[in-house]
């Protein structure tokens, strides 16, 4: 490895290190541990235009610019910034639309705020911001096709709701609310400002049945990884068990105001990497 290839792993490394996701890419032979590594690199600078308080229209020409990125790096004239993800593209066979797809789905918070979604439109978001990480993701541990792409359709969706259930007050605070209009709706609230759907008495009954979607897809993810080979399934094992902890934390505290925030234990966490990885 020469020595700007170094720096360059060492960047993403960074980038990736506060990531709850990065016991489980660091288990990873070194080809694909680099390739999770830009994913994730790139999920985080995507995200971060996103969540910006900038101008939106500056956010938008700021994303349009990544699309124009990855577009260039599939013509095979990739910028800077992209060079050290040629490798990767072709050695794991990562898809040009599943990149544009994240970028796709941050995309939805930025001309304006993501207000209780109908449920639809909730699933196609779950979809470009989790699913199409994971549809990269199952390429580069090397699983087959048709149960890659189901395990990233379950694995993502059970991933995101967990995060929608665990970041409900903090999304409030951005004036964002991504609980579905339908359950809100089911449970009598009838406003969309994020402020007062989380302060409304009524909120577990929207968050409990969206916490047992989330469990429907876990259980699914597992039956599909049960039935691989565990080399090929370590490292979303490691992501899935790590957020169906922070889904019984949530479910053990409840949703009704006052929340405290949850936390992993370092106990349980260690305890999933050694099960998983080495067991």
């Amino acid at each position: 490895m020469t020595l700007e290839a170094a720096a360059t792993e060492a960047n993403h490394a960074n980038t990736a290190s506060g990531s709850s996701f990065y016991a489980a890419m660091r288990i990873l032979p070194s080809e694909q541990r680099e390739a999770m590594f830009q994913i994730y690199s790139f999920c985080r600078k995507v995200d971060d235009i996103a969540d910006s308080d900038g101008p939106r229209p500056e956010r938008l020409a700021a994303l349009q610019q990544w699309r124009d990125d990855v577009d260039a790096l599939y013509r095979g004239d990739p910028p800077p910034h992209l060079r050290d993800y040629v490798v990767s593209v072709k050695k794991f066979d990562l898809q040009h639309e599943d990149f544009i797809a994240i970028i796709d789905g941050m995309e939805m918070d930025v001309p304006q705020d993501i207000r209780a979604p109908d449920m639809a439109t909730l699933d196609l978001y779950c979809d470009r911001v989790a699913s199409a990480v994971g549809r990269l993701s199952v390429n580069v541990f090397g699983m087959p096709r048709e149960d890659g792409v189901l395990l990233a359709h379950h694995l993502g969706r059970a991933l995101q709701l967990t995060n929608i259930l665990r970041d409900i007050d903090e999304d409030a605070t951005l004036g964002r609310l991504y609980l579905p209009r339908e359950s809100l709706l089911l449970a009598g609230i009838t406003t969309d400002d994020p402020a007062r759907v989380v302060a409304d008495r009524a909120l577990p009954k929207v968050c409990f049945p969206l916490a047992e979607r989330a469990k429907v897809h876990f259980a699914k993810a597992d039956e599909i990884m049960a039935r691989n080979r565990r080399r090929a399934v370590r490292a979303p094992r490691i992501m899935g068990k790590y957020y169906r902890a922070i889904l019984e934390l949530l479910l053990a505290r409840g949703f009704a105001s006052p929340r405290a925030p949850v936390r992993v234990s370092k106990i349980t966490r260690l305890g999933i990497v050694f099960r998983y990885a080495f067991i």
